[in-house]
């Protein structure tokens, strides 16, 4: 499948139903998802994958798969998720990384990836992250690439950051 982003490491493109038992690997663990109400089930993981596969459909983007080129591995998804946040349509990029891979970069440099996609070929001029308070380290995923709090807001039944970067 043809790449839609490149990095220096990585390589991001749609997710297939072939991603299935490595995305599972991730939204399946507890560690990996324990700022979310529960991980995920199989069945609400293959719900997951047909919404990602419905906004390629009707937006030309969603969470992207995101291989690691030097092993030509799958390793998570990043990409760009539409989200309703207190009435209004936000364009959010949102990051899942294996936790085999954590402390390396990875989570930064896709979410810069898609930052820049969606300010250079979208023409977006503001983009947002929804992190939970207790989420330190997709915290500093969002602040090193410029990112900074705009309000906390209670999203889903969870409270949550909106980190926000807006280019001119």
């Amino acid at each position: 499948m043809k790449p839609i982003l490149e990095t220096e490491r990585l390589l991001l493109r749609e997710l297939t139903p072939d991603d299935f038992d490595a995305m599972f690997e991730i939204f399946g663990d507890a560690e990996t998802m324990r700022y979310y109400p529960q991980p995920y089930s199989r069945e609400t993981l293959e719900a997951a994958l047909q919404r990602q596969f419905k906004s390629y459909a009707e937006n030309g983007y969603g969470l992207w798969a995101v291989i690691l080129k030097s092993e030509n591995k799958f390793i998570g998804d990043c990409g760009l998720l539409t989200q309703d946040v207190d009435g209004v349509q936000e364009l959010e990029v949102g990051y899942h990384i294996n936790r085999q891979y954590w402390g390396q970069g990875f989570a930064p440099e896709a979410a810069k990836a898609c930052f820049d996609y969606a300010f250079d070929t979208l023409g977006r001029t503001r983009m947002i992250s929804l992190i939970r308070p207790e989420n330190l380290p997709s915290r500093r995923v969002a602040e090193k690439n410029g990112l900074r709090i705009e309000k906390k807001v209670l999203w889903r039944d969870l409270w949550h950051y909106v980190y926000v970067l807006t280019k001119e």
